[in-house]
């Protein structure tokens, strides 16, 4: 017994020790040749303050900063040393902590992200990754081609975490759930997203719950302009709840859209203008209640490998959805909207006669 205690203790020591040698080693080799084949890779300055191996085996990189395009206080990787070993790099887990991501949008459309080179004719090994984590991450959008001084949307607070289903092995069933905030240029909340549910890309099945809370719209309007609304919004809040289901690469979405707080600018009549009409938004103008909010439950079905959804389409979707509101307006409101309606029309029609020389 006494033995096997000594053989014990031996053992422990030798893994100590070892383990501290290769952390050595790292610190001085492993570090220059990690930044090395980076800046090689992505052509961008590199640094990186240590890396380490930590218990059970993952490998840990510090302070790692990736030219203005990237940086994270901490990296960990845990390698399956079977998929090694089958020619394949296979990682069990990859964790970030505070991630920072700047994408930036050109005046031209073109994203900063490097352009990956591949040399010579010999194929780098698949990389399979099995989970994700990040804590805390954060991804800065900016946006030249909107805005020439760079329009910016923040994503703040980012939290992912996905996992594959380890059994069995040959799976593609994943789990997920992912959670932020949505912050304006001058990190002011503008909402929040959570997405949570699962996916399997094996039978192309999917059951999901999409969650948007609170969302002010105005300030993304230089992205959807007057798809909302023909008048000017001045104000207007966004809520959705969207469950996604698939089965069999047949994916149907069913969405509960809410509007509310929808205030308009008061617009001057253009003088011998024709006033727009776009029967669309005047619908979702028509069926907006009293105080200002629109209720809109629609169901949208396509492809879980290739979603596909054009403007118009979504329009019309969102049009039939408005038609099942009536009901909840009281019948005064509706009497006063289709005389308000009648009355636009009207303006149009005398605009259409006075512009062809008829008389008043």
């Amino acid at each position: 017994m006494k033995r096997i205690y000594k053989v014990l203790l031996w053992l422990i020591a030798i893994f100590f020790i070892v383990f501290v040698l290769v952390n050595i080693a790292l610190s001085l080799f492993a570090k220059q040749i990690v930044v090395k084949q980076i800046e090689q890779n992505i052509k961008l300055h590199t640094t990186l303050d240590k890396i380490s191996v930590d218990l059970p085996l993952s490998i840990k990189l510090t302070k790692l900063s990736i030219g203005d395009l990237f940086r994270a206080d901490e990296i960990s990787v845990s390698p399956n040393i079977l998929g090694f070993f089958a020619g394949k790099i296979a990682l069990n887990r990859v964790i970030l902590v505070n991630p920072v991501v700047n994408l930036e949008r050109s005046g031209d459309g073109n994203l900063n992200l490097p352009k990956l080179e591949q040399k010579g004719t010999q194929k780098a090994p698949p990389v399979y990754l099995t989970g994700l984590s990040i804590r805390n991450g954060k991804i800065v959008f900016t946006d030249k081609k909107v805005e020439a001084s760079g329009y910016k949307v923040i994503l703040d607070r980012l939290s992912a975490h996905v996992s594959k289903v380890m059994l069995p092995p040959t799976s593609l069933k994943a789990n997920f759930k992912l959670s932020t905030d949505i912050l304006d240029s001058d990190s002011q909340k503008l909402g929040s997203i959570g997405l949570s549910g699962w996916v399997d890309f094996g039978p192309k099945d999917m059951d999901a719950v999409l969650n948007i809370k609170d969302l002010d719209l105005i300030y993304f309007s230089p992205y959807y302009g007057n798809f909302i609304s023909q008048k000017k919004l001045l104000s207007a809040k966004l809520n959705v709840n969207a469950t996604f289901k698939a089965k069999d690469n047949n994916l149907n979405i069913l969405t509960d859209f809410k509007l509310s707080n929808l205030t308009y600018a008061q617009e001057e009549p253009v003088e011998g203008g024709l006033p727009e009409l776009d029967l669309t938004r005047n619908a979702l103008d028509f069926f907006t209640d009293s105080k200002g909010n629109l209720g809109l439950e629609f169901e949208v079905n396509t492809q879980l490998n290739h979603p596909a959804l054009s403007p118009e389409q979504l329009k019309k979707i969102m049009l039939k959805a408005a038609a099942k509101n009536l009901s909840n307006q009281s019948p005064d409101e509706l009497i006063q909207k289709v005389s308000d309606n009648i009355e636009q029309f009207k303006a149009i029609g005398k605009t259409l006669k006075n512009i062809f020389g008829g008389k008043d």
